[in-house]
């Protein structure tokens, strides 16, 4: 079932039970309405009997014709009868042949009520006690409301010919309705489905921009927003990594088939081979790197996380590197060391620190003019800030919003023909990970990463 469908059904349902409950409240009220007014002129009818039989003191055929001339409008099978409660006889009774139920209504009498109300079926009587010098006497009065039943009737056959089109009316006007109500939606649906990779950045549109329908058209936009900027990543990645890789693997095919072009030395051979494994050694470093942004990317929410010591990383990082690299010289300084080894320890999985720490540290010796990595290290107020500082040209202010993306490379950067760009977005990445803050500031003295995590101190 479609949403049009339930919602008409669900508004067609509610409002017809108010209606019934409206309808049911009239014909209650309408049903009490008439049966009071018909007690009234029974009991008129009784006023008068009492009247004549009392007052005037004429026999009872007198009294019946004075009662039959008194009544203009006579009630269906009209019974008026008096009983006498001490001698338990009727002194009269204007229908005898009717008289059996009234009869039957005496023993149902309560004493010492003046007015009472009895329903038998479809009689409707009422019965007053007066008190003469010949003892008590009950005038009781009976009849059927023919009019008024009449009027019952036709009034349910109209509230149920009423009801009936109104639920009609109510299914048609709330499908109408309920059709405006998610035409905005149909609309939605065929801009969405009109949306391609080759056209990502069309958006969809809506009027309103305040109801609710506009709040799920915000959404949309801002998904496809993500999305778009997915699909050129991806493309970027893609060329970018194509581009990476022709360069090594073209220069490696050269050689070897500049090698294989005629009989050389063994120097030359051995020249050869220098130059192959350097390259092969860029290639396995990217593929390396591309490893761990696409490990880091795919698996945030799947990374076990459990309490690292900041400052013993960073000594086997110092460590590991230089003996990778004999020729770069890593300074490690602690600043304000703690006196609580708590206040050193950060929640965080100790592979991807690690890796984030040596691409800081790489990025910061590979510019660096002298080689040389410095690492300050502080503990406090509940935060670990790491800054590696590296002296060396600065990066133009234009390019530092963009340096944690993947495969950027400055122009400066790139005319050195160091790095592929890579780095600095697994740092970035890592860093998000951990939901720690990375930050950088570039001088002409030199250029410092900062990097702060969440202490467990």
């Amino acid at each position: 079932m479609n949403i049009r469908t339930r919602l008409t059904g669900q508004f067609a349902f509610l409002v017809t039970l108010i209606l019934l409950f409206f309808s049911a409240g009239v014909y209650f009220f309408s049903e009490l309405y008439l049966e009071q007014r018909f007690y009234k002129r029974l009991q008129d009818r009784a006023i008068t009997t009492t009247t004549l039989l009392f007052d005037v003191q004429q026999a009872d055929t007198t009294v019946i014709r004075l009662v039959d001339a008194a009544v203009k409008n006579p009630l269906l099978n009209e019974t008026i009868s008096v009983y006498n409660a001490t001698s338990r006889t009727f002194l009269f009774t204007t229908n005898p042949a009717n008289n059996q139920l009234h009869e039957r209504i005496i023993p149902l009498l309560k004493p010492g009520l003046e007015t009472q109300y009895v329903r038998q079926d479809d009689y409707q009587l009422v019965a007053i006690y007066l008190t003469n010098s010949k003892g008590g006497n009950w005038i009781i009065v009976s009849g059927i409301d023919q009019p008024g039943n009449d009027a019952l009737s036709d009034l349910k056959k109209i509230l149920l010919v009423m009801v009936l089109a109104a639920i009609f009316l109510l299914g048609v006007v709330g499908w109408f309705f309920a059709d405006r109500a998610l035409a905005p939606m149909s609309g939605i649906i065929e801009q969405v489905n009109a949306i391609y990779p080759a056209n990502v950045e069309k958006r969809v549109e809506h009027p309103n921009r305040f109801d609710e329908i506009g709040a799920l058209v915000a959404t949309f936009n801002r998904l496809l927003d993500r999305i778009e900027q997915a699909i050129d990543t991806q493309k970027m990645f893609i060329a970018n990594v194509s581009h990476e890789l022709k360069n090594p693997l073209t220069k490696i095919n050269s050689q070897i088939d500049v090698a294989l072009i005629q009989k050389r030395e063994p120097d030359a051979y051995e020249r050869t081979l220098r130059s192959l494994r350097e390259d092969t050694r860029t290639l396995t470093q990217l593929t390396t790197t591309l490893l761990e942004l696409a490990n880091v990317s795919i698996q945030v929410s799947n990374v076990p996380l459990e309490p690292v010591r900041m400052d013993e990383l960073l000594w086997e990082v110092k460590t590991n590197y230089q003996e990778w690299h004999p020729d770069c010289l890593v300074q490690l300084n602690f600043i304000d060391f703690p006196d609580d080894e708590d206040a050193l320890l950060t929640q965080g999985n100790r592979p991807s620190l690690r890796v984030l720490l040596m691409n800081l540290v790489d990025n910061a010796c590979k510019f660096s003019p002298a080689r040389t990595a410095t690492i300050d290290f502080q503990a406090k107020e509940g935060s670990l800030t790491v800054a590696v500082f590296n002296e060396g040209p600065p990066i133009p202010e234009a390019d530092v919003p963009y340096i944690f993306e993947p495969f950027f490379r400055s122009d400066a950067t790139a005319q050195s023909g160091k790095g592929h760009g890579v780095g600095l977005a697994v740092v970035a990445q890592i860093t998000q990970m951990h939901q720690g803050t990375i930050s950088v500031s570039s001088t002409p003295r030199g250029t410092t990463f900062t990097l702060t995590l969440a202490s467990l101190g």
